[in-house]
């Protein structure tokens, strides 16, 4: 178990077990949500820019409109 001590500012470090287990670094964001019986968990909270990419593949190809419609189509008979 990891623990930490907060000061009269209610600021706290957290523990280098717990940046680990997040993958945070200096400038990253965390997202404290509130769970019943006094617990709290801590999330990463992940940015729009590390999504950049994600949906890239050199091997599509565009499709236009219509080639959509017909796909979504042919997907709703099934």
């Amino acid at each position: 178990m990891q623990e930490s001590t907060v000061t009269v500012k209610g600021q706290t470090t957290l523990p280098k077990g717990v940046r680990v287990a997040l993958n945070l670094s200096a400038g990253d964001r965390i997202r404290y949500i509130m769970l019943d019986g006094g617990e709290v968990r801590l999330l990463r909270v992940g940015s729009v820019r590390r999504l950049r990419g994600l949906l890239a593949d050199s091997q599509r190809t565009a499709v236009s409109l219509d080639e959509m419609d017909e796909a979504i189509a042919a997907g709703a008979c099934e």
